[in-house]
């Protein structure tokens, strides 16, 4: 018996929160040393790619993380004839309960629930795991099923730090898996007319682009050490971050204005708008990045993340992009928006126009009325394109529009603007690779620490 094996044999029949740590222990550590997979793994993988083989064979999904946007992803897979939603997965199992009559509502027979992502990690009958956990899961569990031969659906931003973006990148292409991220603008079909028309010349030559993100969020106050709720596994919710005592007013939303476990607004919600950006500029990695920002708002809390922020980019070839976030103001401007040589173009989740170097509208094109901001996401009728585009690709090889590698690189711009709003200097990087030259300090953010046991990837 293989060593990973016989260490599985020893939780089994052990409690579920004592044995959770250990059944972890040997997965994580294949997964993010990049080792070769154990042979249960390696089996399992050629089995998930026998399995999903033609395109009329619907791809067996699990939901892991299902409190609010995982919830929406649920119900929405049960809804496509191309999949079939078998499991949900989730540390809080009123999550689970909840999960499992949202897919009732649309399939049968009803998803099994699990709380350990090591189930769905060791059943053969996934053919595909779609992650919505909290951000410093993203690229853990993400490189996790890659390794056991699961496709992956990976949820905004699709890693805690740039270095887990790059190992996940390193995943996806040597087990040759399905690995889209969830920004599912990508998949709009007024949004792909307008970017194809930006490559035309519409407004001639590109340079500068800009986005925004707004919100009316209210302070967190300040937490206190509690009991942790018997609802939640608190030690598999940490998973992989070093661990932390439980306060009352971290889970199950606020973890995200918290370096520890979240990105802040720009991981949050910036990914979609500077991909758009990057999407439409055709850059990849930038050379200079500056960033301002920090809790300006409701000072006194426990918020650490930047409430307020403004972050620029210089790229190759006279080229340059601005987000800047609003958590805590709703007055903003629509966008993104693309300056060019020969004219102006505003692109929102429901159509474009194009303007003249005198700002008159030469062209306009409507698509779907916008959603209202929602912790679940744009909705079904928005989600749909791009869910259906990960399933084809994975049963008939049809082209991602978000491949993970254009995911790393548009999450990457978040990271970088943290790291120079942390650092508070401006970051000189590679064009080529993202890495910040130069400057070891800031470098110290490329990465992070990790619980022993739980994750030891390559430094």
């Amino acid at each position: 018996m293989h060593q990973a094996d016989r260490d599985r044999e020893k939780v089994k029949g052990s409690s579920r929160k004592s044995a959770s740590r250990r059944e972890f222990i040997t997965c994580v550590g294949v997964a993010g040393m990049g080792i070769t997979a154990a042979p249960a793994i390696r089996a399992m993988s050629q089995s998930s790619q026998a399995k999903v083989a033609g395109a009329n064979q619907r791809v067996r999904v699990a939901i892991m993380g299902t409190n609010s946007r995982g919830d929406a992803l649920a119900g929405s897979f049960a809804r496509l004839p191309g999949a079939e939603v078998v499991a949900v997965c989730d540390v809080d199992t009123r999550a689970i309960a909840k999960a499992q009559a949202t897919v009732e509502k649309h399939q049968r027979p009803r998803p099994k629930g699990v709380t350990d992502l090591r189930r769905i990690l060791d059943d053969a009958s996934v053919d595909a795991l779609v992650i919505a956990a909290p951000d410093h899961w993203h690229a853990p569990a993400a490189i996790l099923g890659i390794e056991a031969g699961k496709h992956v659906y990976v949820e905004k931003p699709c890693s805690h730090n740039p270095r887990e973006g790059e190992l996940l990148v390193e995943a996806a292409r040597r087990r040759n898996r399905v690995v889209q991220m969830g920004s599912q603008r990508r998949s709009y079909p007024h949004i792909i007319e307008a970017m194809t028309a930006l490559k035309s010349g519409i407004i001639g030559r590109v340079y500068y682009s800009r986005s925004c993100y707004n919100n009316n969020r209210g302070p967190i106050g300040t937490g206190k050490q509690a009991p942790v709720p018997e609802w939640l596994d608190y030690e598999l919710w940490q998973g992989p971050a070093p661990r932390r005592p439980y306060l009352d007013n971290r889970i199950h939303y606020n973890w995200h204005w918290f370096w520890h476990w979240g990105t802040g607004e720009s991981g949050n919600n910036a990914v979609h708008f500077m991909d758009l950006c990057r999407w439409g500029l055709e850059i990849e990695y930038p050379i200079l990045v500056s960033s301002v920002g920090g809790r300006y708002c409701h000072r006194g809390d426990d918020w650490e993340t930047p409430d307020t922020q403004s972050i620029v980019f210089e790229f190759e070839g006279g080229k340059s992009m601005m987000w800047e976030g609003l958590s805590c103001s709703t007055l903003g401007y629509p966008g993104p928006t693309f300056h060019g040589e020969g004219g102006n173009m505003l692109v929102t989740d429901n159509g474009y126009t194009v303007y003249d170097e005198k700002s008159k509208v030469v062209k306009e094109v409507k698509g779907e009325a916008a959603s209202p901001v929602d912790l679940t996401g744009p909705g079904f009728s928005k989600d749909v394109a791009h869910l259906n585009n990960f399933l084809k690709a994975i049963t008939s090889g049809e082209k991602l529009n978000a491949p993970i590698e254009e995911g790393h690189k548009s999450t990457l711009l978040g990271h970088l603007g943290n790291i120079a709003a942390r650092k508070q200097r401006t970051l000189h990087c590679d064009g080529k690779t993202g890495h910040v030259l130069g400057d070891t300090d800031a470098m110290t953010l490329w990465s992070r620490e990790y619980e022993p046991g739980w994750w030891a990837p390559k430094s």
